[in-house]
């Protein structure tokens, strides 16, 4: 029975390019493309799920993930649902490797590097937008190792698949709550991680963009990066509040919620603010029955954990693309009343 590597080999092209074609993903040459495709009919070529199944039993997976900080209790979550994952898959031969680092572009390519050493079949990824990154992921691919982005996704890439928020609509659900939660004159401080990072920019830009029919009375002051540092958070939110006094509300749109409600409560603020951020732990519990925050907007992180799993080792074990390329996380609104 045909393979996939059969058919490469006869095209001369990489396995990679072969499923680009099989799968109508990614720019390949025409000429390529056609050729492939006339390869794959004459072999009568159908993907053998099961052989390709019981193959991978037979040897070692190895999958890799590379998550941002410990700081921020949202990736202490996502990392529960990869260790629920890893024990799953490891009566089918499979262990998973696990990286954490700061918000950094030599750090995260470091942790690839790092990965790649200990011989990796596939990576699930929360990756930085950046082109090193980008440049590396397609490499990855070229190299026959898939990535499954996670929380936040990187444009312009060969990712195979991205599991997470709907950042636009998130940032457009934080929107839609702090007008329903503010009257008269707003003025809006928002604080955010990065803007290396396409969740949070995509978030901001969603919110921004559902108040702008209201901005002549719902304004947005100023934008501060805390890069998920509590300690940075902390001390941007006192900064923020106290130059701009006119600011009568706070959206969180990425970690540093600890740090910068314990500004609010050190500025004598606490429930004089309407606070939306992101995220239900323990510490954004507390803050919500002491009023500081308003409202919070969760994104099922242990699905975010073990869902890119699931998708790189059907991924390696089939053959074949996930289903969606978008597996895009419920948008849970929590309140006082309902956490």
């Amino acid at each position: 029975m045909a393979t996939i590597k059969d058919i490469a080999a006869l095209a001369g092209v990489s396995r990679g390019t072969v499923d680009r074609v099989l799968n109508n993903r990614g720019s390949v040459n025409p000429a390529t493309a056609e050729k492939i495709r006339e390869i794959t009919k004459a072999l009568d070529y159908r993907p053998n799920k099961a052989g390709l199944a019981l193959a991978a039993q037979k040897k070692k997976i190895k999958l890799g993930v590379i998550l941002f900080s410990t700081d921020n209790p949202f990736f202490a979550d996502v990392l529960k649902g990869v260790h629920e994952k890893a024990e799953d898959l490891a009566g089918y031969n499979c262990c998973v490797l696990v990286k954490q680092i700061p918000i950094n572009v030599d750090a995260q390519l470091n942790a690839i590097n790092e990965l790649l050493l200990e011989e990796v079949n596939g990576i699930a990824l929360a990756p930085q937008n950046d082109e090193r990154i980008r440049a590396r992921i397609n490499e990855l691919y070229e190299q026959e190792i898939p990535v499954v982005t996670l929380n936040t996704d990187i444009e312009n890439s060969t990712r195979i698949a991205y599991v997470g928020s709907n950042y636009a609509k998130s940032g457009k659900t934080a929107a839609g709550l702090l007008r329903l939660m503010t009257h008269h004159e707003t003025y809006i401080g928002i604080i955010t991680g990065s803007s290396d990072i396409l969740c949070h920019t995509e978030r901001i830009a969603g919110f921004v963009d559902a108040l702008t029919p209201y901005q002549e009375h719902i304004h947005v002051v100023s934008i501060a990066e805390t890069q998920d540092d509590e300690i940075e958070s902390y001390e941007q939110t006192s900064r923020l509040l106290k130059e701009h006094p006119e600011i009568n509300a706070l959206f969180f749109a990425a970690g540093g919620v600890y740090g910068g409600c314990r500004a609010i409560t050190a500025l004598g603020l606490a429930g004089k603010l309407c606070v939306i951020a992101f995220d239900k732990a323990e510490t954004t519990e507390q803050f919500l029955r002491e009023g500081v925050l308003s409202a919070v907007i969760c994104q099922q992180p242990r699905i975010q954990g073990r869902k890119p799993l699931d998708l790189l080792f059907n991924y390696l074990t089939s053959g074949e693309l996930p289903d969606k390329e978008y597996n895009y996380t419920a948008v849970d609104i929590r309140i006082l009343e309902n956490i």
